[in-house]
């Protein structure tokens, strides 16, 4: 039979409205890949973690001929830059929230470390030290829909990295009056943000927190609410390019194209979530 097209209709008729207009074709260069096939390979780089350079890529793989690797960093750290991953990953929660299909009412946050390979360092934040390897800090709903995430480098504690993540979940529209959704109701995390800061933070947003006290709380009790995020991080982990560091080029440049990839994968999961429950 056939093989599943890497970029289904679904998928493309959310991303296509939302790609800025092609760049002017440089005089006797090569012609721009089109959208279509560029969003093709740089979906079979995050699935399947090839290194960039063209060099890499199997005869057959991915479809059409396409002559790819390096040419895909352009249009990764374009789209990245004009907002289309986010914009895509916050359509997609609107879909999810207009069909009332996104639970806030307990939301769930965890992290899971990502080691870097060969040597690569991030810089994960402005002016923050050059780190190999990485964390990503996720926050779901309470089906582990994906709805904001941040980076940071390895060695972050946790409980420092609670309030970035909250911050990072998208305000949603839902097409009826009123301000947008923003926040979960309650937040269960982990006994690595026990800390009253952690505590003070949710309280300022209008969260309840659901924090595991150390040497109180057992992980049977609480943690029957927080399995959903370790789910979705499992999910994540699934993208073999967010566990592989291939990308030439300075620390804060590999950092812009592991963000995009992130919020990608996000949005992809969040897909999932519409075919499964809209």
């Amino acid at each position: 039979g056939m093989a599943r097209p890497l970029v289904p209709d679904d998928l493309w008729a959310a991303i296509e409205p939302l790609l800025p207009p092609p760049r002017p074709k440089p005089k006797g260069g090569r012609p721009p890949i089109p959208d279509r096939a560029a969003l093709t390979g740089i979906l079979f780089v995050l699935k399947s973690g090839i290194p960039w350079g063209s060099g890499h890529w199997p005869e057959r793989c991915p479809p059409d001929g396409m002559r790819l690797g390096d040419e895909l960093l352009a249009p990764t750290r374009d789209w990245h830059a004009a907002g289309v991953w986010a914009a895509l990953h916050r359509l997609l929660l609107e879909r999810l929230h207009g069909a009332g299909q996104i639970d806030r009412r307990r939301a769930a946050l965890d992290s899971a470390s990502a080691p870097a390979k060969r040597g690569a360092r991030y810089r994960l934040e402005p002016n923050g030290p050059r780190q190999a390897g990485h964390k990503r800090h996720l926050v779901t709903d309470a089906r582990g829909t994906p709805l904001g995430f941040a980076l940071s480098g390895a060695n972050r504690h946790d409980s420092r990295m609670l309030a970035p993540t909250l911050d990072a979940i998208p305000p949603v529209r839902s097409g009826r009056r009123g301000r947008p959704r923003r926040r979960p109701n309650k937040l269960h995390a982990d006994k690595g943000y026990d800390d009253p800061r952690c505590r003070r933070e949710c309280r300022a947003r209008g969260i309840t927190p659901r924090i595991a006290r150390r040497g109180i709380d057992s992980r049977e009790r609480l943690g029957r609410h927080r399995w959903v995020v370790e789910r979705t991080l499992a999910w994540l982990a699934r993208f073999r390019r967010l566990t592989a560091d291939t990308v030439r080029g300075t620390a804060s440049a590999r950092a812009d194209i592991h963000f995009a990839f992130t919020t990608l994968a996000c949005a992809l999961i969040c897909l999932n979530q519409i075919r499964r429950f809209c």
